[in-house]
């Protein structure tokens, strides 16, 4: 059966606006001041790319401990290139995974990402149908 996620999003002040969802868990966003906000949350774009961020990190991190490997630390960087002209969407996202632990393997690592990119992260799985997005592992001691 198809799951239905519903959210608010109204206007608090200024171009500064609440995101709440079902629970009432809640997110500012606001605009830039040059566009009329005050910088007070994070701008819907930047608020994009924390999503995939955590939804491929969720993933991925859970795989790897499926996969009996020691993550001690975990980090994701992303990097989104948007267009100049509107409607200002990403033209590419680059997203680089690094795994911290004892005796990581590289090939589960590749492995962990690979699945959540192809098969559970959600948002990934919108965002590829719509830009190209790069992926880099690394794994670290640590």
């Amino acid at each position: 059966m198809d799951e239905i996620v519903e959210v608010d999003v109204s206007l608090d002040s200024g171009m500064k606006f609440i995101g709440r969802d079902a629970d009432g868990r809640e997110v500012v966003m606001d605009a830039a001041p040059e566009h009329g906000g005050e910088g007070a949350g994070f701008k819907p774009m930047a608020l994009l790319l924390i999503s995939f961020g955590t939804c491929t990190a969720m993933d991925a991190v859970s795989i790897m401990r499926k996969k009996r490997q020691d993550v001690t630390r975990f980090s994701i960087h992303l990097k989104g290139t948007r267009v100049a002209d509107h409607p200002r969407v990403y033209s590419k996202i680059e997203v680089r995974f690094v795994f911290f632990g004892r005796d990581l393997s590289e090939e589960a690592a590749r492995r962990s990402v690979e699945l959540s990119q192809e098969k559970y992260c959600s948002v990934g799985g919108m965002l590829k149908k719509a830009v190209p997005i790069d992926v880099q592992v690394e794994t670290r001691p640590g």
